[in-house]
């Protein structure tokens, strides 16, 4: 049997809708198994004994690897992995594995384009010509504020951090950064903690992971750091935010305005974000292009073939780095 043959008989869980491309290789190349969600009490007698790995967009919990006593793998689509227990993975020796690098350009544009949007206020502005505004009103009010003269701060110098720095760099604006550690090699301040970062600078743009370590680490202590001229981007995860904070922020003057491209609890977006005038929303698109979403389901696909063929990941995240895949006769 070839190992094209043999990877046909791999049973591939495929909870809720996935990515098209990522499907077609899925269906191609293994035995795909799909499921409507990832609830273990969906999972069948057949899926327990077959089921070797888990190709997903949504979250795996504790409860769903239990149930699948023979998983191996959960090749997770995108490059934050927060809504799989990895602690979980790590001691039931599964491996876990993301999509980083293939999406970080994507993600770093889409950030230099939401912090533009939000302190020149486009989005607006083109409304006002789309709905015939500039012919009855004249011309459009001059935004209140500007990209000169700022000076801003990366929470999260990671992959997306570093794209966004040299990105900001080309602005010519002064780029600092706050991270749980110092990144050697890079020439930007680096400040120990959060808050020390918002108050030297008045732009701040999150791009950090979510999970317990950021959770609503942007509060209203940071934002009140941040200042009256203070300018607030995410486009890494919601839960990073007090949102309730960050509303009460906008309205009061706190900070002058916001750009979000992620939200906690997605995609339902509070009201108060929603109504305040001082923002731009847009509805989770950082790497929501055709090309580099496909590249993300290649590359998720090919963790999937890499571990059932040379029994490596490509790509495995931190926490289960150390995982083995075991030998079993018979099978690649």
């Amino acid at each position: 049997m070839t190992k094209a043959e043999q990877l046909q008989t791999v049973a591939i869980l495929v909870p809720g809708d996935f990515n098209d491309h990522a499907v077609d290789r899925i269906n191609h190349t293994f035995r795909p198994v799909p499921i409507e969600r990832a609830d273990p009490s969906l999972v069948t007698e057949e899926m327990r004994s077959k089921v070797r790995g888990i190709a997903s967009f949504a979250g795996i919990n504790a409860a769903m690897m239990d149930a699948l006593p023979n998983l191996e793998l959960i090749a997770s689509f995108g490059v934050g992995y927060d809504s799989v227990d990895v602690g979980h993975a790590a001691a039931k020796n599964i491996m876990v594995t993301n999509t980083p690098d293939v999406l970080t350009e994507e993600v770093a544009d889409t950030a230099i384009g939401l912090l533009i949007n939000t302190i020149r206020d486009l989005p607006r502005a083109e409304t006002w010509l789309r709905d015939g505004s500039w012919v009855r009103k004249g011309n459009y009010p001059l935004s209140r504020l500007t990209l000169r003269g700022r000076e801003v701060g990366i929470f999260g110098m990671g992959r997306i951090g570093q794209a966004v720095a040299r990105r900001l760099e080309a602005f010519g604006l002064p780029v600092a950064y706050h991270n749980r550690r110092r990144v050697e090699g890079l020439s930007y301040r680096y400040h120990p903690t959060l808050k020390g970062l918002a108050e030297a600078v008045d732009t701040l743009i999150s791009v950090a992971p979510g999970g317990a370590s950021t959770e609503k680490a942007v509060n209203a202590e940071i934002l009140s750091a941040l200042g009256a001229s203070g300018v607030f981007v995410n486009i890494g995860r919601g839960s990073t935010v007090d949102e309730a904070a960050l509303a009460a922020a906008l309205a009061n003057g706190t900070i002058a305005a916001a750009g979000l491209d992620v939200f906690a609890d997605e995609p339902n977006v509070p009201k108060a974000l929603l109504d305040a005038p001082n923002t731009s929303l847009l509805p989770h698109v950082g790497s929501a292009s055709d090309h580099t979403r496909r590249a993300m389901a290649d590359l998720c696909v090919d963790n999937l073939v890499s571990w059932f063929t040379e029994r490596r990941p490509l790509t495995p995240v931190p926490e289960t780095a150390h995982v083995k895949a075991k030998a079993i006769p018979g099978k690649v």
